[in-house]
């Protein structure tokens, strides 16, 4: 038998077809152009997920033309095979028409976990099936250990930890996908585009959500809901009106710009009230959330595992918080009071072994208890 290989499969890397989701950027195309020098048979493939033209191509942003034109030379550059497949019909049903749902809805949606779990692994990985490729690979920070199944877990550089929004990854998946940077800083993967003369080597980062430009996404949203810029109400907890707002699309849970109700002590928002179109304001510790109610969730071990002591995340940028979690998953009790937790973000579950800190799944926050 031939010893198994990098990637863990039981052949030759020559015969080993890898396709690599290759969005332009610096992290995918190091991902391709190592697996290419290790000697796999390597494919690139770029999703167009909108129409360019109309969204326009802003700095910052990822997924636009000028990055499947940075793909496509990498490619060239890397000798491979290189497709761009239109998934934008998909993409506009599944992400951006549900990113602008949530804000009718008063949630805080999160755009690239909805897209990794439709267009990127869901769509992509049966057209990598498709091609008769033995894995798919991005360039995503996050670690995959095998151990009788795969695992995900936290990256070596937790700066860069992407685990947040894979959580929805399916067990299925997981076992197809394969995570070449996951035990490398950000500076050493840009070293290495250096070192291999890759064209992308210092290209910014992406920082906005890639059909925001500029950050805006009220823009976007005003154009697909504009419902949700009917002007409202804004009250305190016990119901006495405040002020006027000019649509719930311009405030998330825990904001404290831009209300603009006058006051001696701060203001949050504590809750956003769609069907009375209200937005509800208090103090910081009305805002305090203690208990978190989850839906959806997504299971990477078995679903009785998801119960006891674990950490979990709430928001892409946050810590780790102690909780207890009963109900398979289904309640988060945290060990101390949490600020800013609003319906529609995901919250995610962590446990230390001794491969690292392990991703057991998480859900989607359907109502909180203060």
């Amino acid at each position: 038998m031939t010893e198994k290989n990098i990637l863990g499969f039981d052949k030759d890397k020559s015969k080993t077809k890898v396709v690599v989701a290759m969005s332009g950027g610096v992290d995918s195309s190091v991902v391709a152009a190592l697996l290419k020098k290790d000697g796999y048979d390597v494919i690139g493939i770029t999703l167009q997920l909108f129409d360019y033209g109309k969204i326009g191509k802003t700095k910052g942003t990822c997924c636009a033309g000028k990055d499947i034109y940075d793909a496509k030379k990498v490619c060239d550059q890397l000798e491979i095979k290189h497709e761009v497949f239109n998934y934008e019909s998909i993409f506009k049903d599944e992400v951006i028409e549900k990113f602008a749902d949530s804000y009718i809805k008063g949630e805080t949606p999160i755009p690239c976990v909805d897209c990794n779990q439709t267009v990127k692994f869901r769509d992509l990985f049966k057209s990598a099936k498709n091609l008769d490729a033995d894995a798919l690979a991005t360039g995503h920070y996050v670690k995959r250990i095998f151990n009788h199944s795969a695992m995900m877990y936290r990256p070596e550089d937790l700066n860069r930890d992407q685990s947040y929004f894979l959580f929805n990854t399916t067990q299925e998946q997981l076992d197809y996908l394969r995570f070449p940077l996951a035990s490398l800083p950000k500076t050493k993967t840009r070293d290495i585009a250096r070192d291999l003369k890759l064209q992308v080597a210092n290209k910014p980062d992406s920082q906005d959500i890639c059909f925001v430009p500029n950050g805006n996404y009220k823009t976007i949203v005003q154009k697909l809901r504009p419902e949700s810029f009917v002007e409202g109400e804004i009250v305190d907890t016990k119901g006495k009106v405040l002020g006027k707002h000019s649509g719930i699309a311009n405030f998330t849970i825990g904001q404290r710009k831009g209300i603009k109700v006058s006051s001696t002590d701060p203001f949050f928002v504590i809750k956003i009230d769609p069907k009375k179109n209200q937005v509800v304001i208090g103090s910081r510790e009305e805002l305090l959330v203690q208990a978190i109610h989850l839906k959806h969730i997504n299971y990477l071990c078995d679903k009785e595992q998801l119960n006891g002591n674990f950490f979990v995340k709430v928001r892409s940028t946050g810590n780790l918080l102690e909780c207890n979690v009963s109900d398979n998953g289904h309640k988060v009790t945290l060990s101390s009071g949490e600020t800013g937790v609003s319906p529609g973000q995901a919250c995610v579950f962590y446990k230390q072994d001794e491969f690292g800190t392990r991703v057991y799944g998480g859900g989607w926050i359907d109502r909180t208890e203060k």
